[in-house]
């Protein structure tokens, strides 16, 4: 009879922790999944398309299918093999992917553009090095059928201009269909994607393509905004496009003395604001950008490399809109811009990706409840601790 007791009393005990034990893996796989997983959706979640009113009309009313919706992001900096840790690539690239498919499925974008700088290493990678990038690249930011996928080149993917060759140009276009000097049209809006590497004014062999690239479309799209009666020889056998002022995308900014002037949560440390941006290095010369405006005459300009927000005004009316990087290795509070483009109008929305320093913090009280309930289970608890829990017991008894 004793030793049935005993028995029973071993099997309760055992029941009893291994209770505990369930409560811990679910408490914990609860808080993974919520910190790794469902946060991205319940952040995203919030972002909504900002309404444009110049849009294609039926009727005096606008057409959902006139307005093209398109997702902007910028230096996502996927580390190689020379400078990336394992444990650092692991964490920021699944935040990356996480973050992006996450948008794709909640947002259904038409268009994603990525301004620059996908890659930290491209500017020095290996054959090998760069197919093992280029391969994490398509995992992170694969995209359905629906949706087009736009990228830009930045001076980490080929090389600063003293770094830049040929080959690393091609490597990249050859991958990304991008050419250094490119433009795209998407329901009837003109998009130009430079590469603002190349406009160093030196006269390189690149820089001279590309800017030859950029002339050519400068022209047709000069042409193609004329007036149907206006006759020009020169217009005469050029492909006529839609009559919609452009949108320039490139990786630096256009040349501004620093970002002082600029604003918001997410733009630069009060620290950094006040340093003076080099020429061709921070940001493009003033040479080269005043090659910009009077080519394209553009109705907005996004750009990226400084990896802080910052909008500013051109010539007192072309908005330039600096978009924060991607990537939590460089900021605390990432972000992508949400935009509503027509031919004739456009409207920006920033959606916030979580704060790695909330996210932190959420694991941080786990922890602490983890190691509460832990004592708790064991009568660890020192005296205080322990008469509350005996007190609170207690009244639950009553």
């Amino acid at each position: 009879m004793l030793s049935f007791s005993s028995t029973a009393v071993k099997n309760h005990s055992l029941k009893k922790r291994l209770y505990f034990l369930l409560k811990l893996v679910c408490f914990i796989s609860s808080v993974l999944i919520y910190c790794e997983f469902l946060i991205y959706y319940v952040v995203i979640f919030q972002c909504r398309w900002p309404e444009v009113k110049g849009g294609a009309h039926v009727g005096k009313k606008e057409t959902s299918t006139s307005v093209l919706k398109a997702i902007i992001l910028a230096d996502t900096h996927l580390l190689g093999e020379i400078k990336g840790h394992w444990l650092d690539k692991l964490r920021r690239e699944w935040q990356m992917e996480r973050s992006f498919q996450t948008a794709l499925w909640l947002l259904q974008p038409d268009i994603v553009f990525i301004l620059g700088d996908v890659f930290d290493e491209g500017k020095w990678s290996s054959p090998q090095a760069w197919a093992d990038d280029v391969r994490r690249f398509r995992k992170m930011f694969k995209y359905p059928v629906s949706t087009e996928l736009v990228v830009v080149a930045g001076n980490h993917d080929i090389g600063f201009h003293y770094e830049m060759t040929t080959y690393k140009v091609n490597r990249f276009e050859k991958v990304f269909n991008f050419t250094s000097g490119k433009l795209i049209t998407r329901k009837g809006i003109n998009f130009v994607l430079v590469n603002s590497v190349a406009l160093e004014g030196d006269g390189c062999a690149v820089c001279r393509t590309s800017e030859a690239k950029l002339v050519a479309i400068s022209h047709k799209l000069n042409c193609s905004q004329q007036k149907p009666n206006h006759s020009n020889k020169r217009c005469s056998d050029v492909e006529k496009l839609p009559a919609s002022e452009p949108i320039l995308l490139q990786h630096y900014p256009l040349y501004r003395k620093s970002d002082a002037e600029c604003s918001g949560e997410d733009s630069a440390l009060p620290e950094e604001k006040n340093i003076q941006f080099q020429e061709k290095y921070d940001v493009l010369s003033q040479e080269a950008s005043q090659k910009l405006i009077w080519w394209f005459h553009p109705r907005l300009i996004l750009s990226g490399h400084t990896h802080s927000a910052c909008e500013v005004l051109h010539a007192g009316k072309i908005p330039e809109i600096s978009v924060p990087s991607f990537s939590w290795r460089n900021r605390n509070n990432p972000s992508f811009i949400m935009g509503s483009v027509t031919p004739t109008d456009f409207s920006l929305q920033k959606c916030f990706l979580p704060y790695e320093s909330r996210v932190f913090a959420i694991y941080c009280a786990a922890g602490a409840l983890l190691v509460i309930l832990i004592l708790a289970h064991f009568q660890l608890l020192t005296p205080p601790f322990y008469f509350a829990q005996r007190l609170i017991s207690k009244h639950k008894a009553v």
